[in-house]
């Protein structure tokens, strides 16, 4: 089966001082996958939390709650957006985003090496190059 990656290894006229070695991917397995997405959706989850507790405290640390409170006093009595956007309220909206990546970046890791295992039915796989130098 001729590839590009065949073409271009023959076209090329410069000699390598390491061994080079072909591999072709025919198989992503799936729990691995879907382990190593869990773990990339965990970092991200971590990231999400600690971001949202940063721009609370910038926001907290400028005054702009406090702001936000008088420009909606402006036109609408009795309301203040302190009582909406407190420490607990923000931590708990960012957990509830958090959770949320989590299970759908999880989901999509699993959905994407699936597919790359059907696609490789049909295509042959993924054609990679390694060397040692």
């Amino acid at each position: 089966m001729s590839t590009v990656a065949d073409k271009l290894a023959k076209k090329s006229s410069r000699k390598t001082s390491g061994k080079q070695v072909r591999l072709r991917l025919v198989y992503i397995d799936f729990w691995s996958a879907v382990k190593l997405s869990f773990l990339g959706a965990i970092a991200i989850a971590v990231v999400t939390l600690v971001s949202f507790l940063l721009i609370y405290m910038v926001m907290s640390a400028t005054g702009l709650i406090a702001k936000a409170d008088d420009f909606v006093a402006g036109f609408a009595e009795g309301l203040k957006v302190s009582t909406y956007i407190g420490l607990p309220q923000v931590l708990a909206f960012g957990s509830v985003c958090a959770i949320l990546n989590l299970i759908v970046f999880t989901v999509l890791g699993a959905v994407v090496a699936g597919i790359y295992n059907l696609a490789v039915k049909v295509t042959g796989g993924l054609l990679v190059g390694f060397t040692s130098n």
